[in-house]
């Protein structure tokens, strides 16, 4: 019994392939082995039955069978398991997500959100990857990265109109704005996504984020410059400089390694803040100019206020931390205050879109073809026709 035994486990170690899928190959064992064991005379059986009945250490032959099919079972379930188990180990690594309190000092922004927050990831295909998958900066980054597919594709819609309908001037104007949404758009994604890969890589695209709402701001103004002073060149390129300048200002300091510290976060709102209330020196140009029905009616300014509405509350909801100030802990990882704030960004910016395109109408057709007040001398393109 014991040789026969012996030479069981052995042909089936020796026949065991390896168990690279486990369905496939749990199969092929079984018909390599048990069935052809099937056809085998019994290994301890005596010939006679007498002599079968008298001993006291018999083993028949279903009782082998059923020792082969165990020990089969016991191989297959131990790589099986051990494969499941990596595969949980792996899973749990990769969405392993820590509490504030166990963040480095560097990943440290807002203690009122408690948990969900993602451990440093060295790796830019890690940082990627967690795009899919739910923690504090999830919403932050979804926000913003429609919001650029969105004004990516909206540029593209517009300036692919043939030039009869839109002119190629005003393709120009209207693709600055475009530019800048697209870049504080796109900055913001990108830092939400990488920040936590190092202290060094949190820094650069920390830089960039603030840089890009400040593209945002220029960006947005152009337009309202270009039509809200349509056939005003010398106060279109006044007011572009100074916008211009404070711009530059603001990209200066957001490049400031300090600035982008937590303990900075007011000043950072007050600086936007301050930039964006310049940008409406203008309007209240434009609006002692032409006088105030004519710029509710003709150039859209409640467009522009509600505009300005959505910015101050979304940068007062970010700078005040609310709501998760007032229940922390319950907002980690939805509505938080920063979550809150990009979405009024981006719907501000739909609105400052929709805006410009009202006032580009009205404008074209209050003034109607402003070149030949911009060049006097220039001949009608209508007598050169006829």
């Amino acid at each position: 019994m014991d040789d026969s035994y012996k030479k069981l486990k052995d042909k089936l170690l020796s026949d065991t392939i390896p168990l690279s899928d486990r369905d496939s190959n749990e199969q092929t064992i079984r018909q390599r082995l048990l069935p052809r064991r099937r056809s085998e005379p019994s290994l301890a059986v005596d010939p006679e039955p007498n002599n079968y009945q008298r001993s006291p250490y018999h083993l028949s032959y279903s009782n082998l069978y059923d020792q082969a099919d165990d020990l089969i079972d016991t191989v297959l379930e131990v790589p099986t398991k051990c494969v499941e188990q990596a595969r949980e180990v792996g899973k749990r690594v990769v969405q392993y997500v820590v509490d504030h309190s166990h963040l480095p000092h560097w990943l440290l922004d807002n203690e009122f959100l408690i948990s969900g927050h993602r451990p440093p990831m060295p790796s830019f295909k890690e940082c990627f990857a967690s795009i899919f998958r739910l923690h504090t900066e999830t919403v932050n980054i979804w926000t913003h990265l429609l919001g650029t597919l969105f004004f990516i594709i909206m540029a593209i819609y517009f300036t692919s109109r043939p030039s009869s309908e839109i002119h190629i001037e005003q393709k120009l104007i209207f693709a600055a704005f475009f530019l800048g949404a697209i870049l504080c758009l796109l900055c913001s994604t990108l830092y939400h996504t990488l920040y936590c890969h190092s202290p060094e890589i949190s820094k650069f695209f920390s830089k960039l984020d603030y840089c890009g709402i400040a593209f945002l701001i220029i960006g947005s103004i152009i337009p309202l410059l270009y039509y809200q002073f349509y056939c005003e060149f010398g106060t279109k390129v006044a007011y572009l400089t100074f916008i211009g300048i404070l711009g530059l200002g603001c990209i200066v300091v957001s490049m400031w390694d300090k600035f982008s510290a937590s303990r900075y976060r007011v000043y950072r709102a007050l600086l936007f803040i301050t930039f964006g209330v310049f940008g409406f020196i203008p309007t209240c140009h434009y609006m002692i100019q032409f006088g105030i029905e004519h710029a509710f009616t003709v150039g859209a300014i409640h467009y522009l206020l509600l505009v300005a509405a959505l910015y101050l509350i979304g940068a007062c909801l970010y700078a005040a931390r609310i709501p998760e100030r007032l229940a922390p802990g319950l907002f980690d990882i939805w509505f938080q205050s920063h979550q809150l704030f990009h979405v009024f960004v981006v719907i501000a910016a739909c609105v400052h879109y929709y805006g410009i395109c009202v006032l580009s109408h009205n404008q074209k057709h209050f003034f109607g073809d402003c070149r030949n007040i911009l060049n006097p001398n220039a001949v009608p393109i209508a007598s050169i026709i006829s």
